[in-house]
């Protein structure tokens, strides 16, 4: 087989292939029986028909195609391993030879990963950012602590306020008459945690039980349902019960209640200790991304839309993963949010380009530094993730072999390296 690559743009080129006419002979071979099992031949029992009726009484061209699809695969992988090159997306694949005794030629017209021309990125100059915590973040974290650990309580009396949970029965008219999906009956509302369409849950605040009101809001013109976008609709509402969070005070008894200490004040030293830790660790992980992020601008490459549409793919799925742990699912969070698919993805464009623009430079990085991965550290890398998932290292082992997944684990593991090489060789301002 020979294979021969040109680029004709700055991340696609052609390959031009040619399979050997004995690759081609085994394939129809190949492709005989497996077609030969499926057709009726009077005289014949099914899958006994000799080759050479068969071929008289269809054609050899009937097997092309099986052949085709039969041997292409192996002659695509072999050739981009040929070639060097590493597809990023499916090549369009161009048939131009294909016959009994002749040779196979396609063309395939590949979108291959972007070359990376790094600049400076040794010794590169960050400030280091202090990680001291003061006694206002401790004051909030005893609050965020507070709110938690809140008791909610039915209140009687009185309107309704920001942060109540209330309860509400509503249905949704358009031009006066109700629309799909605009009502619903003791539904769970917090006032104020922006779950509803803009404007809505603003218009609740005031009322009291047992009392009704109609409440105008407009969807947003994004909005996923195509007849309610940009319309202006009338909710009708009745407010059923309202639970207000009974704060705990913040004295030796909730320090008991909360944790392992007797007293408030050993309660808030832990707590200084502990936000004293996530605050150096955050400053570290802040370090590293802008050591990254430098590295990056000062590094030439074009980024393929592919690729940040495959990336989105994954922002996306891990999303709708985040979501169904909260009760949730993307339909619930179209409706809610007044989003569609189309505004989610346009939203993690940015963020998408550059997280693959980051990994490509880093992968570079690695490249350069010809940092590589060893058995020692994928070892250690599977012992961390059992202890993740609760499963034997060498199942986890087994399982990713036969995925592919353990080549992802030595990319991603370069790439860890590559970070910690950039900050091991950066300089504090």
């Amino acid at each position: 087989m020979t294979a021969n690559w040109e680029k004709i743009e700055k991340n696609v080129g052609v390959l031009e292939v040619e399979v050997e006419v004995e690759q081609v002979t085994l394939a129809l071979d190949k492709a005989f029986r497996k077609v030969v099992q499926k057709v009726n031949v009077p005289g014949f029992r099914k899958g006994k028909v000799p080759r050479g009726i068969f071929e008289a009484r269809f054609g050899i061209e009937s097997l092309y195609q099986d052949a085709i699809d039969i041997l292409l695969p192996e002659a695509y992988t072999k050739a981009i391993d040929e070639a060097g090159i590493e597809p990023i997306d499916r090549p369009d694949v161009d048939v131009e030879q294909f016959g009994k005794g002749q040779t196979f030629k396609f063309k395939a017209k590949v979108t291959v990963k972007p070359e990376v021309k790094l600049g400076d990125y040794k010794g590169l100059v960050v400030p280091v950012e202090a990680a001291e915590v003061t006694d206002e973040e401790v004051s909030a974290e005893l609050e965020r602590l507070q709110q938690r650990h809140a008791e909610l309580v039915v209140v009687d009396e009185g309107p309704a306020q920001l942060g109540d949970h209330t309860s509400i029965d509503f249905e949704g008219f358009l031009e006066g008459v109700p629309f799909d999906g605009g009502k619903g009956e003791s539904y769970s509302l917090e006032l104020g945690s922006g779950s509803f369409i803009p404007g809505f849950e603003e218009q609740v605040v005031g009322l009291n039980i047992a009392e009704e009101k109609d409440i105008d809001v407009t969807f947003p013109e994004n909005y996923q349902s195509e007849d309610l976008a940009g319309k202006a609709v009338v909710f009708k509402v009745k407010l059923l019960e309202i639970k207000r969070k009974n704060l705990p005070a913040l004295d030796d008894e909730f320090a008991k209640d909360v944790s392992e200490f007797d007293t408030l004040d050993e309660y808030k030293a832990d707590l200084t200790s502990k936000l004293n830790e996530r605050k150096v660790k955050d400053a570290e992980i802040a370090r590293e991304t802008a050591i990254v992020d430098k590295a990056t601008e000062a590094a030439e490459l074009e980024v393929p839309q592919v690729m940040v549409d495959s990336e989105i793919t994954h922002m996306l799925k891990d999303f709708e993963n985040r979501l169904r742990q909260q009760g949730m699912n993307l339909d619930l969070y179209y409706q809610f949010s007044g989003q569609d698919e189309a505004a989610l993805k346009a939203q993690m464009q940015g963020d998408a380009e550059k997280r693959v623009r980051n990994n490509l430079v880093l992968e570079e990085v690695a490249k350069a530094e010809k940092l590589e991965i060893t058995p020692a550290e994928i070892d250690e890398e599977l012992e961390n993730l059992s202890k993740l998932y609760n499963r034997p290292a060498e199942e986890l082992r087994t399982l990713f072999a036969s995925n592919g997944y353990l080549e992802n684990m030595d990319a991603d593991l370069k790439v860890r390296k590559a970070v910690k090489f950039l900050v091991d060789n950066s300089k504090s301002a």
